[in-house]
């Protein structure tokens, strides 16, 4: 079981997690590459910083590993919608900003690549609920 929190039915997220998994079935690698890039992108804004230093007695068998049932686990933010939304509008930006650099210097097989990964984003979060 997992304690984290619930998300809308239609989330950014949820809409993300059911492009992904229409990517993979159709082996998309551009609209794959780029869902999970994006996914993960959220999740790397959900960390929350590592606490202060504590006094924490480590395994030892394993180095850098903590004893106790729950003793490494992190607490992770709560995104709103419209912060989740802003990550993959980066994510388009970003893609599409690539796509032009890679295009002015004679390289339009990747810049090709890099907008049909921001189609694919774009579509994901454009999507009308399932």
């Amino acid at each position: 079981m997992s304690d984290a929190p619930s998300q809308p039915a239609n989330s950014v997220q949820d809409r993300l997690q059911r492009a992904l998994r229409a990517a993979l079935k159709a082996r998309d690698p551009a609209a794959v590459s780029a869902l999970r890039s994006a996914l993960a992108a959220i999740s790397n804004a959900e960390a929350l910083p590592p606490p202060a230093a504590t006094a924490r007695r480590g395994s030892q068998y394993v180095a850098g590993s903590v004893e106790g049932l729950g003793a490494a686990e992190a607490s992770r933010r709560v995104l709103s919608e419209n912060e989740t939304a802003a990550i993959v509008s980066t994510e388009i930006a970003e893609r599409r900003a690539a796509a032009d650099r890679y295009e002015r210097s004679g390289h339009a097989d990747r810049a090709g690549r890099l907008r049909r990964e921001a189609d694919a984003l774009a579509a994901a979060v454009s999507a009308d609920p399932a």
